[in-house]
């Protein structure tokens, strides 16, 4: 018997008595049987709220785990694969910096000295020695001095 139950059964009890609600203990029983009824009411509703939530919960992993196997599937890549050991240097002498760095690889930031607006440029863009600024449409020169380089 649920509880809902059980405070229905007490009600049909206290007005198979006839309680009198005039007196005391009569008013006292009655009101403590409605708030065992209420109880058990808010306690029905916050059941079937908490199996709702369980449900959604359920249904929330169960997507989590779909998504985390299809990445899975798509990012999976064999660890020996990944790292080949051609990649790494037994010491100083074997590394080679131009075989890992172009020049074109790194951009500058310049402001443009009429909108200050910031503009990325690379270095063959400033070894072309100028360009127009894209915003508002003022050219920019650029003289490249081989130590500023070196300091680069």
């Amino acid at each position: 018997m649920s509880i809902s139950e059980r405070a229905a059964y007490l009600r049909g009890l206290a007005d198979g008595l006839n309680l009198d609600t005039a007196n005391g203990e009569g008013k006292l029983l009655s009101a403590i049987i409605d708030t065992i009824g209420d109880i058990a009411d808010e306690l029905e509703v916050l059941t079937q709220n908490s199996a709702d939530i369980a449900d959604e919960l359920d249904e929330i992993n169960d997507e989590l785990n779909d998504i985390a196997t299809l990445f899975d599937d798509i990012y999976e890549e064999d660890d020996e694969d990944f790292f080949d050991e051609d990649d790494f240097f037994d010491d100083e002498e074997d590394f080679d910096d131009e075989d890992y760095f172009d020049a074109d690889d790194y951009f500058y930031s310049v402001k443009c000295p009429t909108c200050d607006e910031e503009i990325e440029l690379d270095e063959a863009t400033l070894e072309a020695g100028g360009i127009i600024c894209p915003a508002c449409g003022e050219e920019l020169e650029f003289d490249i001095d081989e130590e500023v380089e070196e300091e680069e």
